[in-house]
């Protein structure tokens, strides 16, 4: 439903089985998919019933982890050499490919 979402195009269609037509089990899909999505914190991924015992949820659902990734920590680590005030105003530090 993920790639649907992102092309707009109906599950049907993306099964191989619809026409581009959104038939009404397409539209529901949808709009499950996006309650779904809305469920779901954007900080960390999880969602409220994962946590919460009275909606089948656990408490201790998951465990925290330490993930270092070096390409953040080298926009991090540029983002400190960008200047505070106007000169810094819009500057937003990326990554490209050192090779093409």
């Amino acid at each position: 439903m993920e790639l649907c979402d992102r092309y707009r195009i109906p599950h049907s269609f993306f099964l191989g089985a619809g026409d581009g037509r959104w038939s009404e089990a397409d539209r529901a899909k949808a709009l499950a998919y996006e309650a779904y999505r809305r469920s779901v914190c954007e900080s960390c991924g999880t969602r409220a019933a994962e946590w919460d015992e009275a909606q089948g949820g656990d408490r201790y659902a998951y465990v925290t982890t330490t993930v270092r990734c070096v390409g953040c920590e080298l926009i991090a680590a540029e983002q400190d050499q960008v200047p505070e005030g106007p000169d810094g105003y819009g500057v937003r530090i990326g990554l490209v490919p050192r090779k093409p």
